[in-house]
């Protein structure tokens, strides 16, 4: 499984960086936060790589950080900047996301990780393992339900909220495929909990790699260019 984490963050910095290259020419806050929150997913992964080789409490500590809890507000954000048209209200969420992640990174970086001889197998997926290892404190438990909560709702019922404005408009239709596969995308990682209560620990693996490769498929479609709009464009998911 460690060769699928390999290729999701190959595939997740790639993204990350055609979302960069992207905001360069086009600024926008929601593209910034979206590359923030790909590179978070990278370092997920990347980490999880990490881990399948030699355990590290570093790297236990920022896969659970980012994977488990920053990636998708992060994303999320960036699709409250792109819909929300109250300029005050995506700042306004922006500060309060800002403190709830540097409070959970100084929880998580500093929670207690046991280290003993056999505590870890790197022949198991460190999604199996991790309870075990490292110390969830009550206040890390509500920010994970919390961050996930907001980055499902507002990745996943952005992209379905945009979609749905182009089928209704019949306009675009290449932004509304586009924005079904990056509902779809996001809605894989956001299946990792379930997975892993049942005792499927291996295809969080699997989910992220699916995630990450739709939801790149779904920024490329949504962002192709076309040469004639029937009727006035109306806002995307993707800009």
């Amino acid at each position: 499984m460690h060769y699928i984490s390999i290729l999701s963050t190959i595939v997740a910095f790639v993204f990350a960086g055609a979302v960069f290259n992207r905001y360069r020419y086009k600024k926008g806050t929601h593209l910034l936060l979206w590359g923030l929150g790909l590179v978070f997913y990278g370092l997920g992964t990347l980490t999880e790589v990490i881990l399948s080789f030699t355990f590290s409490p570093l790297a236990l500590r920022v896969w659970y950080l980012t994977g488990a809890m920053l990636t998708a507000a992060w994303l999320g954000q960036g699709t409250v900047y792109l819909l929300v048209r109250r300029p005050r209200i995506p700042s306004i969420l922006t500060v309060i996301l800002t403190v709830l992640s540097a409070v959970a990174a100084f929880l998580v970086l500093t929670a207690p990780v046991i280290t003993s001889s056999g505590a870890y197998n790197i022949s198991q997926p460190v999604s199996a393992q991790y309870k075990e290892l490292l110390a969830r404190s009550g206040a890390i438990t509500a920010l994970t339900i919390i961050l996930n909560i907001y980055g499902t709702l507002t990745l996943v019922g952005g992209a379905l909220y945009s979609a749905w404005l182009f089928w209704r408009k019949k306009v675009l239709l290449n932004r509304m495929m586009g924005n079904i596969l990056i509902a779809a995308g996001a809605l894989m990682p956001a299946m990792a909990g379930s997975l892993i209560k049942a005792g499927l620990a291996d295809w969080l693996y699997v989910s992220e790699f699916l995630g990450v490769i739709l939801m790149y498929l779904g920024f490329t479609l949504a962002t192709q260019r076309q040469a004639v709009e029937a009727q006035p464009a109306i806002e995307p998911l993707t800009d």
